[in-house]
């Protein structure tokens, strides 16, 4: 099998598919003001292709910060392409979907991935879609894009989850995650006072939240948002810790980009040496797939913003350019499998 990825920094949708020829799925990384115009050009270009979109940025050894990237997958793929509606109330409703599309494309755990575009509600829907891919043992790699919309196959929706399925014919598939966090000493917290629906931590072990995150990093108010680039709070689930990264300050409380119910067990985290930790995966994935026919990651927001401030996104591609053909989604929250996280990396490898 074969990626393309073609951009156009101004936007110009028949830039970034010049050369692109009988694609078999097509993925659409478009920024908000042209969003709903690239959905129908695309379609009008590549008409009855298997396609999912959303509002961000894109990259291959560049990034695409406000124009528009595709990349798609050719010569040698399986695809099919849909959608889960009303995700913030009953996506269940329409998991027949993608267990029709599972056995259209005879999905397999060794050669199948599914990839998703999200717009919002992201741990109920991937809890929702693993409960189809996971009979099959089907691996998911995915994120959440900006302005609560996505698109399938020509068409916008709000509230919903778009999702691909790509069936390698030429060899296996695995994914990856890259965590570049590790616990802060042994600070250990009990939430309570939590907002579920706002993803909103009032207190920290019987205190204010933002005091207590205030005291140890000793940051002001201010700072809190450009702290948690370096010190985001860690979530335990089984033996691995699920990243939480601070969206606001609201009072004492500290509103977060993932879900926290009363009694979660948080860790503080702290930045590791993030260039060790790439080397360590772009090593791991060359001893898995000494060949390899395409990579596609989602980063999320915030390590572009920490690789851009210290001068490395530039250099990271380049690394991951070393492994083939490697493009991307920089996500408001990466998928894993069934995992919802923040400040991290997920990526699918095509043997």
């Amino acid at each position: 099998m074969r990626q393309y990825f073609g951009m156009s920094r101004n936007g110009d949708l028949r830039e970034a598919a010049r050369g692109l020829s009988n694609p078999q799925l097509i993925l659409l990384m478009s920024n908000s003001r042209q969003f709903e115009a690239h959905v129908q050009e695309l379609e009008k270009l590549y008409p009855h292709v298997p396609s999912i979109g959303c509002i961000g940025m894109s990259y291959d050894t560049n990034v695409v910060e406000n124009g528009v990237g595709i990349t798609a997958f050719l010569d040698g793929v399986d695809t099919a392409a849909n959608v889960l509606e009303q995700v913030s109330t009953i996506p269940v409703k329409y998991i027949k979907r993608l267990e029709q599309d599972l056995t259209q494309v005879n999905a397999s755990q060794k050669d199948t991935v599914c990839i998703d575009f999200c717009a919002g509600n992201d741990a109920c829907v991937l809890t929702t879609v693993y409960s189809a891919l996971r009979n099959r043992r089907i691996p998911l790699v995915g994120g959440t894009g900006d302005g609560g919309k996505v698109s399938a196959n020509g068409k916008i929706y709000e509230d919903a989850v778009a999702y691909a399925l790509v069936k390698n014919r030429s060899g296996r598939v695995k994914v990856y995650k890259e965590n570049i966090y590790h616990p802060m000493g042994n600070y250990r917290f009990i939430a309570s006072n939590t907002d579920k629906a706002k993803y909103m931590i009032g207190s920290l072990n019987g205190q204010p939240a933002k005091q207590v995150y205030q005291n140890i990093l000793k940051v002001t108010e201010q700072e809190i948002l450009t702290q948690t680039f370096k010190n985001p709070f860690g979530k335990l689930n089984g033996n691995e810790t699920c990243i939480i990264s601070i969206k606001e300050v609201n009072g004492n409380s500290l509103a977060c980009f993932r879900q926290v119910n009363d009694s979660d067990v948080l860790l503080l985290l702290e930045l590791g040496n993030y260039q060790e930790t790439v080397k360590e995966t772009i090593q791991k994935i060359q001893r898995d797939f000494p060949q390899r026919s395409a990579i596609f990651s989602v980063n999320c927001l915030f390590r572009y913003k920490l690789f851009s401030k210290d001068g490395y996104m530039q250099k990271y591609l380049q690394e991951m350019s070393a492994l083939g053909s490697h493009s991307g989604l920089v996500g408001y929250g990466e998928h894993y499998n069934n995992q919802f996280i923040n400040q991290s990396m997920s990526c699918v490898v095509f043997e």
